[in-house]
């Protein structure tokens, strides 16, 4: 049983926090939010004890493993401290919004041989996952295109978007994640972007949907197509081609009924409608995978590395946007 401690109860922490609470082989012991009310709200839903501070939970013997899930200018600082304190760390994406500040950092815990995964939950998706499996298996071939569409919805608040770090880093990175994923590292990268949804998004200084180009060490391409906002729900789709054939991933919805009629034919469920709903399952095999890593000792699918990857991507595109050139990567 891997004791765990939840820091940061907003949407995610709080979600992290009931899948911790129900996990068979893990025992959230506390939680902590710089914002009481949070903390002590999912503390009462999920039987944890409400942590006066960090520091409080950092000395706490029994606790194995800490999920970070606070603010995204929080994360580096909290999991080079947890990891300083001998613990296991599940960070949210990005760690940082800084490249160099995620370097440095790796300098200074890369030989304490910790356990660290980065909260990338869409390699745990089953779609997905099935999608790599057959794709490593050669079924299309040798990979010569990738096509990730990742829209929301709708826009986020934008004092979200203030502190997001904008669109690459905050919501496009799950994307680049997932072309590494598929396709290994990158040689290079072009982003454009726009501001079409949203004009208070603009004026916080970020864009609100973006085409990105990615070429993989590989020679294969990829396209990513992203939008903050989606009429008919969470668009999340994933295809593969190569000489053999393609693969598609495509979006979930509540059934798998549809109707016939003369107003409409194979009229369907909508879209599941956000990313809670929609990677249900992925989170939960997250987390599974997160407990197996901390007990057997093994590297977690999703590290350090991988997340300071995705970040230098995310870094690429915003170069290539502002100055319209391909952004080669060393």
């Amino acid at each position: 049983m891997v004791k765990f401690a939840v820091l940061g109860c907003g949407r995610i922490g709080r979600m992290h926090a009931l899948n911790l609470a129900r996990h068979p082989r893990a025992e959230l012991a506390y939680v902590y939010d710089v914002v009481g009310d949070a903390a002590a709200a999912t503390a009462d839903a999920t039987g944890a004890r409400r942590a006066g501070a960090i520091d409080d939970i950092l000395a706490a013997a029994e606790v194995e493993a800490v999920l970070i899930a606070s603010s995204t200018d929080t994360h580096l600082d909290l999991l080079v401290r947890a990891v300083e304190a001998g613990k296991a760390v599940l960070c949210e994406k990005p760690i940082d919004l800084d490249l160099a500040k995620v370097d440095a950092s790796w300098e200074r815990i890369r030989d304490r041989d910790a356990t660290v995964m980065v909260g990338f939950n869409r390699r745990f998706d089953p779609s997905f996952k099935a999608l790599r499996e057959r794709i490593q298996a050669g079924e299309v071939g040798p990979l010569e295109q990738v096509v990730i569409t990742s829209r929301d919805p709708g826009p986020p608040p934008v004092a979200y978007i203030k502190a997001s770090g904008g669109l690459f880093r905050d919501m496009t990175i799950h994307d680049f994640d997932m072309a590494r994923y598929l396709m290994g590292d990158m040689a290079a990268v072009h982003a454009t972007g726009a501001n079409l949804v949203d004009p208070a998004i603009e004026e916080a200084g970020d864009i609100d949907a973006a085409m990105v180009t990615l070429v993989a060490k590989s020679g294969a391409l990829c396209q990513i197509s992203n939008s903050r906002r989606c009429a008919y729900g969470y668009d999340q789709r994933v295809e593969a081609f190569g000489a053999k054939g393609m693969l598609q991933a495509g979006n979930q919805r509540p059934t798998t009924l549809s109707f016939w009629g003369a107003a409409a034919t194979e009229a369907k469920d909508p879209v599941l409608n956000f990313f809670v709903e929609r990677y249900t399952p992925a989170y939960n095999a997250e987390i599974d995978h997160f407990v197996d890593c901390v007990e057997q000792g093994t590297a977690p699918l999703a590290g350090y590395r991988d997340g300071r990857e995705a970040l230098r991507l995310a870094d690429a595109a915003l170069e290539s946007m502002r100055t319209g050139a391909t952004v080669r990567l060393d």
